[in-house]
């Protein structure tokens, strides 16, 4: 493993000589990913982006995409956008991407299942801000937001992330 990768290890996330404290799916970690489970799923993703709000921070990299109001990711498996970035309005299930709280002020994007989405495997695993410390999530992994924008300003596009079954 390189200093680069980011790896998921019992006390929190490793990466670049620092272990951060991050939270996981309230489902735990899983090998069987499915859509609505709550579970983190095992194995190495690739950060395939990174969304921000433009109307709250700057950029933490060049390659950073802005989000803006109407931004969505579909989280129905009937969709054929499936698992991706859609517009409103959009007449499957989503969720939006530019909220009122700061959650997805700053959001990593990984390949799970992702371009090419498996029906029904699960959709978007993101790193991004946490409600409070131990708060379990969907399935994404959680950081401080002071975390967050430190991963973010260091992190490369296509840097893995080593989830390994507990």
């Amino acid at each position: 493993m390189a200093p680069t990768d980011l790896v998921l290890t019992p006390t929190g996330l490793r990466f670049m000589g620092r272990t951060l404290p991050c939270t996981i799916g309230k489902g735990g970690i899983t090998g069987n990913k499915r859509e609505g489970d709550g579970a983190t799923p095992a194995g190495t993703h690739r950060i395939t982006g990174m969304l921000y709000r433009p109307d709250r921070i700057r950029p933490p990299q060049d390659w950073a995409v802005p989000i803006y109001p109407g931004d969505l990711w579909s989280d129905d498996s009937n969709d054929i956008a499936y698992n991706h970035m859609v517009r409103a309005p959009h007449p499957y299930r989503h969720e939006r991407l530019r909220r009122a709280d700061p959650l997805y002020d700053l959001v990593l994007l990984t390949d799970w299942n992702w371009p090419s989405a498996v029906k029904g495997r699960g959709s978007a695993i993101f790193l991004h801000q946490w409600r409070r410390a131990g708060y379990p999530t969907e399935g994404c992994l959680a950081f401080s937001r002071c975390d967050l924008h430190w991963i973010a300003r260091r992190i490369g596009r296509n840097a893995r992330l080593i989830v390994r079954s507990r």
